[in-house]
């Protein structure tokens, strides 16, 4: 008789150990992606100017964060609008931070090079920060309000000039 019940007992912990693993494997194996009212997922990362920067830095200020590259042609179009934004809003307590995904280093520093945008830019050839961010299309931006919250969610190039925009994140000011 306790023998049985041993026996029950390890077959129960033996599920529930199972179905614990199980659960671990699928959660990893999950694709991450954050989505508006999620909390920004922490990142640090190098800029060109030489800074090392994470979401925390940004505290007290909105955070546009733009992934791209140099072999993306939307990307591409958008930069001189976000260059205009960035410009434009740096003095309200607004940030603009595009991550490259370039691998390319040399076509990544010629780019910046040739268009010198006002805004920062790091380069993150394994893509690791966006992966974490769940981005598979460039462009892809995330507006992080003071908070670290994601308050905006573009995929696509936008016209970052475009009142509907500029005004929406003037709002979160």
């Amino acid at each position: 008789m306790q023998k049985s019940q041993a026996d029950r007992t390890l077959r129960i912990l033996l599920a529930v150990s199972f179905i614990a693993f199980m659960w671990v494997i699928k959660d990893s194996f999950e694709e991450r992606i954050v989505n508006v009212g999620d909390k920004a997922p922490n990142f640090s990362i190098t800029t060109e100017k030489g800074r090392t920067v994470s979401v925390s830095d940004f505290g007290g200020k909105v955070l546009v964060l733009n992934f791209w590259a140099t072999w993306c042609p939307p990307c591409i179009q958008e930069i001189p609008s976000l260059h205009q934004f960035a410009a434009t809003m740096k003095d309200k307590g607004v940030v603009v931070l595009a991550v490259s995904v370039d691998k390319n280093e040399k076509a990544y520093k010629t780019f910046l090079a040739r268009a010198r945008p006002a805004f920062e830019t790091a380069r993150d050839p394994d893509a690791n920060i966006s992966s974490d961010y769940g981005t598979f299309k460039w462009p892809e931006t995330y507006v992080i309000d003071k908070n670290g919250k994601v308050v905006q969610k573009l995929i696509a190039n936008q016209d970052w000039m475009d009142p509907q925009l500029v005004n929406g994140i003037k709002a979160l000011l």
